[in-house]
């Protein structure tokens, strides 16, 4: 990203779905969203060691975390790395060791973290979060030759030996256009703040309209606080278009809505699309939004990842905790199943992929990654899915 499952009495299970056939791992998770997208309360500020290791196999594995920032300790990278104890717990411990590394939420720290990682023998780099601290571990590790799972939602960081597991906008929007294509949407407009995510997410959504033919009417930009001009012109469309794409945080939402029902756009009329940063308490009750559409993972198995979480730690996770889940599972599993292989492009670009407890996911050659998501509708302050995630890619 920028710097912008257990259920009680029941085991889930993440299946690697690897080159020759399916391993199956004891362990589940999702990935984790963007910084705005996090849900849960943040773990409680305990001391954490700036680096430590988690299980005794043969195979060494680097997590790099921002486990401090400034001069305080982060509770994202203090979730994160618990999480990563978890993975190990539950995989037995015998597979790979997970050598756990701070990177002080710096470009410097991450380029620091990767030299002494690799220098331990590490063969697989997981993490860093920031997209800027994944492009200096990259420069260490490219030259070595060793891979790395990354967290940030900057697809520009992307490419061939880096691979980012985390849930990425480019799939939000192509699955709910997809879905509104499907239902018969013909005529699209855009209403997006003057912001990075948003940048990348009108790309985006001009792209997949194409693609399924539907026509973009408008694209209307606004900065912050400035938002009522450009709802008017989106207004004025009245009829021309039959769906408005909202590419906004949670945080602005509250503001937007009440504009857009003093303009009198209606979500009974013109349907109303956004992305998973809606998956927020903050949104869900929102009255001009009820009956809006957006794509999201399917959150029952973050829930049953946080309940295990709980009981291990005695705190609520953060939501992009569970990348570190995955990533920590994932890497156990492939040393486990392939051997010297395991952390080839080849194996970790399976077009199969791999299924977590969010669903299918697979890398792209590129590094970019597709996952399974959900559309969801808002109805009374909740979410019901109108069209489940799909089994496979």
């Amino acid at each position: 990203m920028s710097k912008t499952h257990f259920a009680a009495g029941r085991r889930f299970f993440l299946r690697a779905a690897l080159l020759g056939g399916a391993a199956t791992l004891s362990a589940c998770s999702t990935a984790g969203l963007g910084p705005s997208e996090q849900s849960g309360a943040p773990p409680a500020a305990a001391p954490a060691p700036s680096a430590v290791t988690f299980g005794n196999g043969p195979t060494k594995v680097a997590l790099i975390l921002p486990l401090t920032q400034g001069a305080g300790q982060s509770a994202v990278g203090l979730s994160m790395r618990n999480a990563a104890e978890l993975a190990i717990q539950d995989s037995g411990g015998n597979d790979i060791t997970v050598i756990v590394k701070d990177d002080r939420s710096t470009p410097e720290g991450a380029r620091d973290a990767a030299q002494g990682a690799i220098g331990e023998g590490a063969t697989l780099i997981l993490g860093p979060l920031f997209a800027g601290d994944v492009r200096a571990a990259a420069a260490v590790a490219r030259p070595a030759g060793k891979p790395i799972i990354a967290f940030s939602t900057d697809l520009s960081i992307a490419s061939r030996g880096v691979y980012l597991l985390s849930f990425l906008v480019e799939g939000y929007v192509d699955r709910i256009v997809d879905y509104a294509a499907d239902q018969g949407k013909k005529s699209i407009a855009v209403l997006a703040p003057e912001n990075e995510y948003a940048n990348v997410a009108t790309g985006a959504l001009q792209q997949a309209a194409a693609r399924r033919g539907l026509r973009v009417a408008l694209i209307e930009r606004y900065k912050p606080g400035a938002v009522k001009a450009s709802v008017a012109n989106v207004a004025a469309l009245g009829p021309q278009i039959d769906s408005l794409f909202i590419p906004e945080q949670a945080a602005a939402m509250s503001d937007l809505a009440r504009t857009l029902t003093a303009a009198g756009i209606d979500s009974r009329k013109v349907q109303i699309l956004g992305t998973g940063l809606w998956n927020d308490a903050r949104v869900l009750g929102l009255p001009a939004l009820q009956g809006a559409w957006f794509a999201t993972p399917d959150n029952a198995g973050f829930i049953a990842f946080a309940q295990r979480y709980r009981a291990k730690f005695g705190s609520d996770p953060t939501r992009v905790a569970t990348l570190a889940y995955d990533s920590v599972s994932l890497a156990a599993a492939l040393a486990r199943t392939q051997g010297a292989r395991a952390y080839s492009d080849d194996v970790l670009t399976n077009p199969t992929g791999f299924n977590g407890a969010d669903g299918v996911f697979r890398f792209r050659a590129d590094g970019g990654n597709q996952r399974a998501l959900a559309v969801v509708q808002i109805n009374h302050g909740a979410t019901s899915v109108i069209s489940p995630a799909p089994r496979s890619l």
